[in-house]
């Protein structure tokens, strides 16, 4: 059966759901802020941030230079990993993101859904996957559209147009998820891959972390 992304809420009502990869220093040297130093698993023992509110964010209403570097490097309790946006061919999601990533939206929030072998998944205010900024984004994606090790794509309910966007995004840790063209590639992890699967590390049967992996910073930055 082909797992598909979804909020947790959708996961929990249907069959087919899912959603969500980097280069990074070695663990500890510079890759999170917190002040818990990494343990074996080269990430912090950190406590889970309170849920923040959901939606009560605005869309953006610029779009990003696609002939800049856009980037949004996510410091978590793991270490760092770095997407570079596709301005280009995801102008709507990769302005939302981008937009997000500087309001702070992403500060202080979870991955809160983890699949080995597949994807992690973040960007939920409330920590439950069933939040949002409080609008949407489409940007429809290719027919060919690949999921593969590293591409950044976003989550959306399964009754929801293809390449529908709020604010979770999932990072593809499996060298091909098989996922079908319904998600909006927002980009892809080009520093940090090491990260990422520190993170992915951590998941379970379940689908649920064994312990919090915070997202403490989001930085955008344009070159």
């Amino acid at each position: 059966m082909i797992r598909t992304p979804m909020l947790l809420v959708t996961l929990l009502a249907t069959l087919a759901v899912v959603t969500g990869c980097s280069d990074d220093p070695e663990p500890g040297a510079g890759g999170t802020s917190t002040a818990a130093s990494p343990d074996e698993s080269g990430c912090a023992q950190v406590t889970a941030p309170e849920p923040k509110r959901d939606g009560g964010e605005t869309a953006p209403n610029e779009v990003l230079d696609p002939t800049q570097t856009n980037t949004v490097t996510f410091s978590t309790s793991c270490g760092n990993f770095t997407v570079t946006l596709d301005a280009e061919n995801a102008v709507s999601t990769s302005a939302s993101v981008a937009a997000l990533a500087r309001s702070g939206f992403y500060d202080n929030t979870v991955f809160h859904r983890i699949v080995p072998g597949f994807v992690i998944q973040g960007g939920d205010p409330t920590g439950t996957g069933t939040g949002g900024p409080g609008y949407k984004t489409v940007d429809d994606p290719p027919s060919d559209a690949a999921y593969t090790l590293g591409v950044v794509a976003m989550a959306k309910a399964a009754d929801e147009p293809a390449g529908t966007s709020g604010s979770q995004f999932f990072v593809v840790t499996a060298t091909d998820s098989g996922l079908p063209p319904d998600y909006a590639i927002v980009g892809k992890v080009t520093k940090g891959m090491d990260t990422v699967k520190r993170i992915e590390a951590l998941g379970t049967a379940s689908e649920q972390p064994s312990r919090p992996v915070v997202v403490e910073k989001a930085t955008f930055s344009a070159k």
